[in-house]
Parts: structure tokens; C-alpha cells; sequence
């Protein structure tokens, strides 16, 4: 084994990172670059995306940048075309677009009931059917591919407000374990990501003041994950030998009680 082989283990293989202009995206996508795969980036803000790529070059790595919608099936379809067609096929797929918008259910707050739920749900469902074709033609070709969901600790436990994100959240996970076992067969690999507390601009889009007002003041006893502990642990899944498939992976802030 070469010592590129060792310094870069993902050299030769092809990432797409879904949702990666900022936070655990754009961490995730700078990181599998660092070890040396190729990475293509999409999300909605091009401009993003743009200085995502350049820092990722001038840093010796090869990204592409792909402004598109999740919810928008067509584009993700015409963004896996343009994979397969620059990049030879993508053998790693990370699902992490989403949003956090918690609410009182008697709110009814349901345009943002609809939104959680066509970027958790719809979102990562169009992205799964535009490359999952890549990911088995990969698989059977190298021995290996992997498909890495981003969930939440939210899918297993009870945090008032958190319904509708906690439920699109549950169906990422149990999907995964179901994907699992469709594609394990056939050397794909399936990973269910589910972080507590990361510092990342969901925490931003919170409208309630009371949810608000509980993160900020989680601060004060938990040290909060950051994207590149989430981006590292991304990498590791992906660099795991061919045979090992970590299912289900809960990444918790120590302090953080659940």
C-alpha cells in the first residue's frame, strides 16, 4: 500500500454531498476531498457552492459544484446525469439536506409542517432514486459503495415542540435500515447519521422563542458537536473496510443528557 493510499484512502472514489453550502455539508465535502475523493457539491446557493469548490482546489482536491433544489426531482435527476457524465459515477452519497422548524402542533403552523417534510422527506427521497443506479454500478464494480443519511437524534427520543421534524427525522432512520438490507446484498452500504446538538445554521431558522431560547441556553452546560465532527465521522464510515457497515451511528455532545 502506498503512502497516498494511506494519507488519502478515498483516492479513485467519487462523493456527492447533498445540502453542502454550509455546515455539516460543507464540512463533509471539504473532508472526503482531504482524503481524496473526487466531490460533488450540490445545494440551492451557487454562490456558496463556488467558494466552496475554489477553497477545495486550491487545496489539491477536485470538486463540482451543482446548484440545485432537493425538492426538485427533475434537477437532482439532471445533477446525477452530470456526475455520471464528469465524474464517472458517484460511489458515495451523503443525504444531508434539511431543515429544523419546531413548533407547538397547535400552532398549526403547516407550511412549515410542509416544508420539514419535502426536504427531510421528499428531498432525500429524490436523491436517493436519481443515484442510487450509480451507487450499485460502483458497488459491483469496486466491491463497495456507500450511502450515508443524515438523521438526528431526534428520530429516537421526545423534545416537545419537535413533532413534525422529530417524525421526518424516524422516517430517515428506519428507511435507512430498510435500504440496508435491499442494498447490502449487493455491496452498498447504508449509514444512518443521527447527531445531537451540532452547531449549524438549522439552529438559525428556529422561529419559536421558546425553543429559541432553549438552545441558547443549552450552551451554558453542553459543548455543542461542531460540522467537522460530524464531517470526520463521515470520512471514517466511508473508509471502514468493504465488509463492515456501520448501520445506525449516534454522535452526542458529552454533556448532553439526550
Amino acid at each position: 500500500m502506498s503512502i497516498e493510499t494511506l494519507a488519502k484512502p478515498l483516492t479513485g472514489r467519487v462523493a456527492v454531498v447533498i445540502g453542502a453550502s454550509s455546515g455539516i455539508g460543507e464540512a463533509s465535502a471539504e473532508h472526503l476531498a482531504g482524503l481524496g475523493a473526487r466531490v460533488a457539491v450540490l445545494a440551492r446557493r451557487a454562490d456558496r457552492l463556488s467558494t466552496l469548490v475554489a477553497r477545495i482546489e486550491n487545496n489539491g482536491g477536485t470538486a463540482l459544484a451543482i446548484a440545485a433544489d432537493a425538492t426538485d426531482a427533475a434537477a437532482v435527476r439532471s445533477a446525477a446525469d452530470r456526475v455520471a457524465a464528469e465524474l464517472g459515477g458517484a460511489d458515495l452519497l451523503f443525504n444531508n439536506a434539511g431543515v429544523m422548524l419546531p413548533a407547538p402542533i397547535e400552532e398549526l403552523a403547516a407550511d412549515q409542517w410542509q416544508r420539514q417534510i419535502d426536504l427531510n422527506i421528499t428531498g432525500l427521497m429524490n436523491a436517493i432514486g436519481a443515484f442510487t443506479p450509480q451507487l450499485v454500478k460502483a458497488a459491483d464494480a469496486r466491491g463497495v459503495a456507500d450511502l450515508i443519511n443524515t438523521s438526528s437524534i431526534a428520530a429516537q427520543n421526545i423534545f416537545p415542540n419537535f413533532a413534525v421534524y422529530s417524525g421526518t427525522k424516524a422516517y430517515v432512520t428506519h428507511l435507512s435500515r430498510h435500504l440496508r438490507v435491499e442494498l447490502g446484498a449487493k455491496n452498498v452500504r447504508v449509514s444512518a447519521l443521527e447527531p445531537g446538538i451540532v452547531g449549524t445554521e438549522l439552529q438559525s431558522h428556529v422561529t419559536d422563542d421558546g425553543v429559541r431560547e432553549w438552545l441558547e441556553g443549552s450552551k451554558e452546560t453542553v459543548e455543542w458537536l461542531t460540522p467537522q465532527d460530524i464531517a470526520e465521522t463521515v470520512g471514517f464510515i466511508a473508509t471502514l473496510p468493504p465488509r463492515v457497515n456501520l448501520q445506525q451511528v449516534t454522535i452526542m455532545p458529552t454533556r448532553q443528557p439526550s
